[in-house]
């Protein structure tokens, strides 16, 4: 009998075929039938300008993908409390591994949120606290400043058998401040914001956004509340009527029928508006809010947010309160020396994560830093953290622009840390433009040619050298330097800054020119924005563009978020005769099957909800009697589908000449989003389109000082070039543009630099060079003049 013949020893076991991730006909956003293969294993970046379709295969396709693969694992018990998530559009998405997103959206804006929260780095704290602090404040929750102390008594029955009422009593010791609840600040309410007391309720004394005079869950509860003499005017409120319009506790009243709950003013006001992170509110919420409302630092707590017991309590002399104040680079140290046999293994754990702040560039930020004044970049990066030290192999990791707000110095620290990520058997895909993170990649997938619906096809698959030789616009711009200005602009006046001391800022002294040029630059965590939003003065005549996300639905597109669809729609009713309401689809004009939507979404509970074009609208959001009405030979839902440059030339001439439509759009054009359409929603624009879409808005804005957070933040090299002429177009046109930035082509166009240091946190904070770019190359005296030196050759 013969023996059975050995497997070959060399052939490749079948589990080690799956070494790609295989998309065919992605078809997600502006994506057309794109087919790629992305190798496990390794680090892909994927390049593009904006809006060419970049985030759409990676986030909307690859990344949704496996999480919705993920969730259906789930029981349908479950899943009935997870989001549903549609089936992105592609025919064949296989090799996926677990998804691990990354991105640059913001941090949570809970007023009680900080860095220390959103890691893992303050549970641990706690703990350690409630182990070794003396004297001993309680469990780990005694030193939680998001937790009450609570205490209660009484009695329950439980039905079982026979019926039986046990006493109970409960108690829960917690770290909150009573008297802030855990916010660090208290605040003091100018009433003379809220009404005008020369008013009765009747005559619309209410001056609160919102508060209109048919509000039913508002005004009308006051006025018809019983409490209140609606006609009678404020000021003459007798003591009572004071105390219940201001004060009154919660009280159910009815009004026409309804059962409603009436509260005092305060409380009202409180709840609705200040427990919400200010950061969050839409403009002129925010606007209200500075006016009515003064805060200042709690005196019962120092800002701390903590309970005297958790304060009084201390290791080696430092309070948890002191321990989170502290910089993280700091607290690294003091954690490494505490010799405590006891509490070695959460020691370790901690200062592990603490280290692993420091080592992603974050040393110095605080534990009690709010999360909600974060950059997105910094965001991300505190993200990262709890990634670092994982034992997790073959995930996918999906990093959006992770070098946003990093200076050059720092970019080749991220480039390590991704490096890592990859070489621990994980497969890291990266969306990134910038050229020193597009060198270490193992495989590059060029995407456009261009943006919108001239983008959404692979250009380029391959290594770095084989994209040089490619002739796409990556591989043509790759390489672009741009080169120190010959000549710079001559300063119209001096914008004064005197002992600025904002967060780590050491009483810093500083004269910004008007009328030029001007880029603000050093490490991050030098101060940069400290100096400019915490210290330039934001009175009339500066208007600040940050990185704060645009807010809208589905239903936001360019034409509603920059008032385009006003003069538009105004345009349509002139020259037809009718009202203007008609021709907005969240109005009159809407289609009433599917609302203006243009799709009908179908909720399937725990299966993922689908969306189909409107059958009755066929996707065009208006009712047929709308698309009759024309104006220069197109009906509203033809000008919505136009691209922001064939609406330019469409309303600047002709029977559709509308200056005011025109001009919003030629300041569109300006920024580099030509390419959208008008009615494109805003929740499908790319972080960079977003962000020159509220500059164009801005640039309407009547003032002589414009200050710029990053304008280059999503920007391909090739858009740079653009973004510099905008900038100089302003200067000429008599502004004065102040610019945070990193990108060395915009410090090297610059007419005048500000370079903050020499390091991050308490190393930083002064002003470590002013002058032209050419005198900061000359010196190299800072890390900002070597890595500029490098970058233009000299």
């Amino acid at each position: 009998m013969s023996k059975a013949q050995k497997p070959d020893a060399q052939a490749p076991h079948l589990a080690d075929s799956h070494a790609l991730i295989r998309v065919h006909g992605a078809r997600e956003n502006n994506l057309k039938d794109v087919s790629v293969e992305i190798p496990k294993r390794r680090l892909t970046v994927f390049t593009g300008v904006s809006g060419s379709g970049k985030s759409s295969l990676v986030f909307d396709t690859i990344a949704a993908e496996s999480q919705r693969l993920i969730n259906e694992t789930y029981s349908a018990f479950l899943q009935g409390f997870m989001p549903t998530l549609a089936r992105p559009e592609v025919d064949v998405l296989d090799g996926l591994t677990t998804v691990i997103t990354v991105g640059q959206q913001r941090l949570g804006g809970d007023p009680r949120s900080t860095v220390g929260t959103v890691t893992d780095a303050n549970a641990m704290l706690r703990i350690l606290f409630s182990r070794l602090g003396t004297p001993h404040a309680g469990p780990p929750s005694a030193y939680a400043f998001n937790v009450p102390s609570v205490r209660a008594s009484g009695a329950i029955t439980v039905e079982r058998g026979a019926r039986k009422a046990v006493k109970q009593t409960f108690s829960r010791t917690g770290g909150m401040c009573p008297r802030c609840e855990g916010r660090g600040t208290v605040s003091d309410i100018d009433l003379s914001q809220l009404y005008d007391d020369t008013k009765s309720i009747a005559e619309g004394a209410f001056t609160i956004p919102g508060w209109k005079s048919d509000s039913f869950w508002t005004v009308r509860l006051y006025a018809e509340s019983g409490f209140l003499d609606p006609h009678k005017p404020i000021r003459r409120f007798t003591k009572k009527e004071m105390r219940d319009f201001l004060h009154r506790e919660p009280t159910k009243v009815k009004v026409e029928g309804v059962n409603l709950t009436y509260e005092g003013l305060i409380p009202k006001i409180q709840k609705s508006f200040l427990s919400k992170d200010k950061e969050s509110m839409q403009p002129h919420i925010r606007a209200f809010v500075d006016r009515a409302v003064t805060f200042t630092t709690c005196p019962e707590c120092d800002g701390t947010r903590l309970s005297e017991a958790a304060r009084a309590s201390r290791i080696a002399g430092v309070s948890i309160a002191d321990a989170c104040a502290m910089q993280i680079s700091d607290l690294a140290v003091w954690v490494r020396e505490l010799d405590e046999p006891s509490a070695a293994p959460l020691l370790a754990t901690l200062g592990h994560t603490l280290d692993s702040f420091v080592e992603i560039g974050l040393g110095y930020l605080s534990l009690d830093r709010p999360s909600g004044t974060l950059s997105g970049g910094e965001g991300q990066r505190v993200k990262m953290i709890r990634h670092l030290g994982s034992s997790l192999t073959d995930v996918t990791y999906v990093f959006d622009e992770p070098t946003a707000g990093l200076h050059p110095h720092d970019i080749q620290r991220m480039n390590d840390l991704l490096l890592r990520l990859r070489d621990k058997g994980n497969t890291v895909l990266v969306v990134e433009h910038k050229p020193e993170t597009i060198a270490i990649a193992d495989h590059v997938v060029d995407l456009g040619p261009g943006a919108g619906t001239e983008g959404g096809a692979v250009c380029f698959e391959g290594t770095l050298e084989g994209l040089r030789a490619s002739g796409t616009r990556t591989g043509r711009h790759l390489d672009d330097r741009a080169a120190l200005k010959e000549g710079v602009r001559t300063p119209t006046g001096a914008l004064e800054i005197r002992g600025a001391s904002a967060h780590n800022l050491d009483g810093v002294d500083v004269d910004i020119p008007l009328g030029v040029l001007t880029v603000v630059t050093g490490v991050a965590g030098s101060g940069k924005s400290s100096l400019v939003h915490g210290s330039v003065p934001p009175g009339a005549g500066v208007v600040s563009v940050d990185q704060s996300p645009i807010r809208g639905s589905r239903r936001s597109n360019p034409a509603t978020y920059t008032g385009l669809l006003d003069p538009i729609r105004k345009a349509f009713a002139k020259a037809n005769g009718v009202k203007p309401a008609l021709f907005s689809a969240n109005s009159e004009g809407a289609c009433p099957t599917c609302g203006g939507a243009g799709v009908i979404y179908t909720d399937l509970a725990m299966v993922a909800g689908v969306s189909a074009p409107c059958e009755e609208c066929e996707g065009r959001r208006f009712q047929a009697a709308v698309l009759e009405y024309h104006l220069g030979g197109r009906d509203i839902s033809e000008v919505l589908a136009m691209s922001v440059t064939e609406a330019e030339e469409f309303f600047g001439d002709g029977e559709a000449r509308t200056p005011a439509a025109h001009r919003i759009l030629t300041r569109l054009v300006d920024v580099g989003l030509g390419y959208l359409s008008l009615g494109q929603p805003l929740t499908t624009l790319s972080g960079g389109e977003r962000q020159r879409l509220k500059l164009a808005t801005h640039m309407a804005d009547q003032g002589g000082v414009y200050v710029l957070d990053e304008p280059t933040t999503g920007l391909h090299l090739a858009d740079v070039e653009q973004l510099l002429g905008l900038l100089d177009r302003l200067v000429d046109s008599g502004k004065s543009v102040i610019v945070v930035e990193h990108h060395q082509a915009v410090m090297a166009h610059a007419d005048w630099i500000i370079d903050l240091g020499p390091g991050a946190g308490h190393d930083g904070g002064r002003i470590v060079f002013e002058g032209t770019p050419a005198e900061l190359v000359a010196a190299r005296s800072t890390l900002t003049g070597d890595h500029l030196a490098r970058y233009v050759g000299g």
